[in-house]
């Protein structure tokens, strides 16, 4: 019975899982700005290399 009630007060486990649902969080925030972010890169080297290409002609 001891072992039981001993258990149910262990919060260990319950805070290691609260910290890998923080890191899932953060992970997934952080792809979700680097797509924003590559999409804006690409956009923007795209209209770079154009600018140039019509310099060089």
């Amino acid at each position: 019975m001891k072992f039981l009630t001993k258990l149910r007060r262990n919060e260990e486990g319950a805070t290691a899982i609260e910290y890998g649902l923080i890191a899932a969080l953060i992970a997934v925030a952080a792809i979700a700005a680097m797509q924003g972010l590559g999409t804006q890169l690409t956009s923007t080297f795209t209209k770079t290399s154009t600018t140039l290409e019509g310099a060089n002609k």
